[in-house]
């Protein structure tokens, strides 16, 4: 066994979590941006999800933060944190936490991401590779995480329906994410099946039920319109469809 296998092992995993903190820590900072400038207002406005104010959605952005600060510790210590203790008990808290002020809801997402950016910081390399789980959904190693709170940050950013939009998503978290966005609508059998093919070649991603195909139907465009529209935060106006039928309606991403 090559004796430098563990280290090399140790500093890739090392350099992706370097990379992903990196592009973590601007997307926070953005959204804090954001957040300071919400009034008591505002913040009791409804945001573009259904039901939910922007005060839901910053609710949720703590809340976020707290669960997977506990799949870290789970991943540090090897003992089973859950991120939540139930799916009733998540909804419970971001309704309990909503109606607060902009200050109040503001100081929550702040201390929140700090204290995962922290505790993400400080975690030893072994600890990434450790498989977690999230509420719905099979194991992944902990790096992961960081991952899932990035999309977090980014996708919810838009949420907020104040100024922050599907283009300003930077390229890189545009390219990471449409891959995974799009394979988890692989298999879907509520989905329509067809080929998502973005703009600058490449063989796209196929989503909806698998099984036999016919004639495909392929959505091409700019990914970070493709990635908007999986997820439910744009129109597709941007999209075409090759086969010049009229766009594919998409279940909701989940």
């Amino acid at each position: 066994m090559d004796p430098n296998a563990g280290k090399d092992m140790g500093n890739t995993v090392e350099h992706e979590v370097s990379m992903w903190l990196a592009s973590l820590g601007p997307a926070t900072d953005r959204l804090l941006g954001t957040v300071a400038a919400l009034t008591d207002d505002q913040v009791r406005e409804p945001s573009p999800l259904p039901g939910w104010t922007r005060g839901h959605v910053l609710s949720h952005i703590a809340r976020n933060a707290d669960g997977l600060g506990n799949l870290l510790r789970w991943a540090h210590t090897g003992t089973q944190i859950p991120m939540y203790p139930s799916a009733q008990a998540r909804d419970a808290d971001i309704e309990a936490g909503a109606g607060r002020s902009a200050a109040e809801l503001a100081a929550d997402v702040r201390n929140s991401a700090a204290e995962f950016a922290d505790r993400a910081a400080s975690l030893p390399a072994a600890a990434w590779t450790v498989p977690v789980r999230v509420l719905r959904g099979g194991m992944f190693p902990a790096i992961g995480i960081l991952e899932r709170r990035l999309s977090e940050v980014e996708i919810h950013h838009v949420d907020l329906g104040a100024g922050y939009q599907p283009a300003d998503w930077p390229g890189e978290f545009v390219g990471d994410a449409l891959p995974r966005v799009a394979g988890s609508f692989s298999g879907r059998q509520d989905a329509p099946a067809c080929q998502i093919l973005p703009d600058g070649g490449g063989d796209g991603f196929w989503i909806g039920p698998a099984g036999p195909r016919g004639a495909p139907v392929v959505v091409t465009g700019p990914a970070r319109d493709l990635l908007a529209w999986l997820l439910g935060r744009g129109a597709g106006t941007g999209l075409r469809v090759l086969s010049g039928s009229a766009l594919p309606v998409l279940p909701a991403w989940r």
